[in-house]
């Protein structure tokens, strides 16, 4: 048990600090962490959208790897090993800068969460229609994403080793169609086939492994820059911490570092797996057509074994919104435990779950669907415009949300910083590394995010649907507001939650410590 001279080392202690071990289970072993971990950061449906720009695309992966993933899990393990409680970078901003910061950070992270749903969907969506040979209108598409949310909403709402144990079947699925994706790959080059792409051209010409670097990325008018990807490698490799928004429910600190090493080596080698796949085995103009992964699998093994790998990701993207559902959640548990939103946000159900939270999430999610897809095509009377409106809005709200991603890593990055320099006696207890590594994380991370939130802005997902001036206009919009309504959130949240009385469950919890 931790004893109260280790809790003062760390600061005035938290409701939910408190509290929150009482409630939840712990059921997370190594591997659930690790399977949880690749849900959501290893979203394999990134890969068409750069690999069509020839083998610079591996150049950003690497870069990505090198300047975002590693620091940011390095940072995220040595906050874990110094507050292992639920919420992860919510808890880890209150302890460096306090209450507000802490509710922006935890906003930042949770808001994210909650529009990638529609994204999930959108995956399903697009593979069904491939597999089917169809092509739906937007309603349709719509009911097939509030589908998937509530599937996901459903599975969460379960005792969580059994959904877990859903969750980890699905990963190693995953994991073998990503293993058929890069064989696939390999088969298309011993079949005699030549490859699409032209590994022998280390230059900065087109089609060369560095087209487009000696480009002034911060120029927004230069045609000839490739920086837009790393944004895009930015997007795909977000969500390092989110494993920990559930750290009370681990049942072993190791899992902390053993999720982050072992989820990072399969993030990276299935990410440049299925670049080196596509860039061997598909058309580049396939680039940005979700279901590319499935074209070098079809040429290669023929379309049953299409069909089984396509069927296999529709069902880990569906699986994917199950993690996020239960995993964003605990944001919405611990606000409430700690009064900063309603405590009935904090009620469990049976099976021990945050099911209001849940249900709240599915629901707006669920309302940002039915606005994208119905809505506004409606407004348009039908047709192609409101079918290119809905894709228009769909790609502004996916940008937005990897800027407010991003800048709650900037929290991140931040937060250790100040934390190992507040708490100076209990880092020097748990650290994982020199304090130098983590300056070196906190800049290089720091940098990264706001150069990829940079190109976010400089370069439209599709030149085709959008101007630079529209789109950057766009997605400034969704963001402004976004984080506009957060210090409305947080003063109507704290007033009408400051009286308000903690779920039983929380009662009967609060003042028993538990073993971290």
């Amino acid at each position: 048990m931790e004893s109260t001279g280790a809790r003062a080392a760390t600061g005035p202690e938290l409701t939910s600090e408190r509290v929150a071990g009482g409630i939840l289970p712990k059921v997370l072993n190594s591997f659930d962490m690790v399977a949880i971990f690749v849900a959501i950061v290893l979203f394999i449906s990134n890969v068409p959208g750069f690999y069509g720009n020839g083998p610079v695309s591996i150049v950003y992966l690497l870069l990505g790897f090198v300047t975002f993933l590693i620091p940011g899990a390095i940072v995220t393990g040595q906050l874990g090993f110094l507050f292992p409680g639920e919420g992860s970078i919510y808890l880890w901003t209150h302890k460096a800068f306090g209450p507000f910061a802490s509710f922006v950070a935890g906003f930042a992270a949770w808001w994210p969460g909650v529009l990638a749903m529609l994204a999930t969907g959108t995956v399903v969506s697009q593979l069904i229609q491939y597999l089917g040979g169809w092509s739906f209108e937007p309603w349709l598409q719509c009911i097939v994403i509030l589908a998937v949310i509530a599937i996901g909403a459903g599975f969460s709402l379960l005792r969580f080793r059994l959904t877990q144990n859903a969750v980890n079947l699905v990963f190693l699925l995953y994991g073998l169609a990503i293993l058929l994706v890069g064989l696939s790959g390999a088969l298309w080059l011993l079949q005699g086939h030549p490859s699409f792409a032209d590994f022998g051209h280390f230059d900065f010409n087109p089609g060369g492994w560095f087209q487009g670097l000696n480009a002034n990325p911060l120029d927004p008018t230069s045609s000839t820059s490739t920086w837009s990807l790393y944004g895009f490698v930015i997007l795909a490799l977000l969500g390092i911490e989110v494993p920990l928004n559930m750290g009370v429910e681990i049942v072993h600190q190791k899992a902390i570092t053993r999720y982050l090493l072992w989820g990072s080596v399969v993030v990276m080698v299935a990410y440049l797996l299925g670049d080196w796949a596509l860039l061997v085995a598909a058309d580049p103009k396939q680039g940005g057509n979700l279901a590319a992964l499935l074209i070098p699998v079809n040429a290669t093994m023929g379309p049953i074994v299409s069909g089984l790998v396509g069927l296999i990701f529709i069902g880990f993207f569906v699986f994917i919104t199950v993690v996020y559902s239960f995993s964003f959640a605990r944001l919405i548990f611990v606000s409430g435990l700690d009064r900063r939103l309603p405590p009935v946000l904090s009620r469990v159900n049976r099976n021990r779950v945050p099911y209001l939270a849940v249900i709240l999430q599915a629901v707006l999610a669920g309302v940002a669907a039915v606005i994208t897809f119905v809505v506004v095509p409606y407004a348009l009377g039908g047709g192609g415009a409101a079918g290119d409106l809905s894709s228009r809005v769909y790609l502004v709200f996916l940008a937005a949300i990897t800027v407010i991603w991003c800048v709650s890593m900037l929290f991140l990055f931040v937060d250790i910083l100040y934390v190992i320099r507040k708490f100076s006696s209990v880092f020097a207890q748990r650290r994982i590394a020199h304090p130098v590594v983590f300056w070196i994380c906190s800049v290089i991370g720091a940098i990264s995010s706001f150069f990829g939130m940079w190109t976010i802005f400089t370069n439209p997902f599709s030149p085709q649907l959008f101007s630079k001036a529209d789109w950057w206009h766009a997605v400034l919009l969704v963001v402004v507001l976004s984080l506009a309504v957060v210090p409305v959130l947080y003063l109507i949240g704290t007033r009408t939650a400051s009286s308000a009385p903690l779920p039983r469950e929380a009662q009967a919890a609060d003042g028993i410590s538990y073993v971290r």
